[in-house]
């Protein structure tokens, strides 16, 4: 009797590749492409990086974009760069994906908005995530607090200090980064229709986008109107109502329990975070759901194969009450 005879390498790698392919994650759908004004585009499905822990989000990036995802939305102020850019160099290396594939965001913290701070700012942000440019850095809050403190710097009394620095001031400062290349596009967040207008009188690199809190409690019916008005793109964050918020009271209403939703979310096969997540990209706007749960970040992303209908739209739009649920003190 002849028997073949293998390379046990040879085995190893074969049976390795084989089962790589079969458990990979079947995700044919890409999320679809914004483009801002200036050309450059960003996936209008991204994943958030806030209150995500040091300790989880590593692997919730990871998990992402072996998932699909190719927006990473982050902040220095979220103390978890270092954790994301340590997820970002792993799934580059290994060869999951390139860095021109992917779109990630930071954003200028309050403590750094005077100009000579703003570029150390943001190469702090680069070193930390371990690439060369941003594609996105957004001024995170029109305030600026006082300099060269800790991040939330407070008086005796337990009050913020607040700086004198313009946003004006610091948006001037920002402008040439995109110049230097270190980063692709320029943005806000928090800002409302007031100080966009100051902004826009002034700016000679115009916002590719205003970051803010929208779900349909906050449908941001108004500045939304304004923003497109100007050609600026909004990004929704919190669009699941933030039900891990800190500071929630027991009496707070809770958007994911929401019956009408859930009521929406039953009629088509889907979870009530599905509908929240779709509710946004129906209505144009990016949108950056936030979970370091792996099989909550998969169905976060699978909401690209079906769309809400113009009624359905129409009723969650009718659920805004000024719900605001991110205050500026968060």
């Amino acid at each position: 009797m002849t028997f073949l005879k293998f390379d046990s390498r040879y085995t190893t790698k074969l049976v390795y590749n084989l089962l790589k392919t079969i458990l990979a994650p079947k995700m044919s759908l890409k999320a679809p492409l914004v483009k801002f004004y200036n050309n450059q585009e960003c996936p209008i499905l991204g994943i958030g990086t806030w209150k995500s822990k040091p300790g989880e989000v590593t692997q919730a990036v990871k998990d992402a974009i072996d998932i699909g995802y190719r927006h990473i939305d982050c902040a220095f102020v979220y103390g978890n760069e270092k954790e994301v850019g340590e997820a970002i160099t792993a799934k580059i290396n290994d060869g999951t994906v390139k860095r021109e594939e992917l779109f990630i965001t930071s954003k200028l913290w309050n403590t750094f908005h005077r100009p000579d701070l703003v570029k150390g700012a943001l190469l702090k942000s680069l070193e930390n995530l371990q690439i060369k440019y941003l594609d996105l850095y957004l001024i995170h809050w029109p305030q600026a607090y006082k300099e060269e403190a800790e991040l939330f710097p407070t008086d005796e009394a337990g009050k913020i200090q607040f700086s004198e620095v313009d946003y004006i001031d610091t948006w001037k400062a920002l402008e040439p980064l995109a110049g230097e290349g270190l980063v692709k596009s320029l943005g806000v967040s928090n800002f409302n229709s007031g100080q966009l207008k100051r902004l826009l009188q002034v700016a000679s690199v115009k916002p590719v986008t205003n970051q803010i809190e929208c779900h349909p409690y906050l449908n941001q019916r108004r500045l939304k109107d304004f923003c497109e008005s100007h050609d600026i793109k909004i990004t929704a964050y919190s669009p699941l109502g933030s039900p891990d918020r800190p500071w929630a009271k027991p009496e707070d209403p809770q958007l994911m329990e929401d019956p009408k939703l859930k009521a929406i979310a039953d009629r088509l096969g889907k979870t009530v975070a599905q509908v929240l997540i779709r509710y946004q990209i129906d209505r144009g706007n990016i949108v950056i759901p936030k979970s370091v749960t792996r099989s909550r970040i998969e169905s976060n992303f699978q909401v690209l194969d079906f769309k809400l209908s113009h009624e359905d739209v129409s009723l969650i739009d009718s659920f805004d009450c000024n719900g605001r649920l991110v205050p500026m003190t968060a």
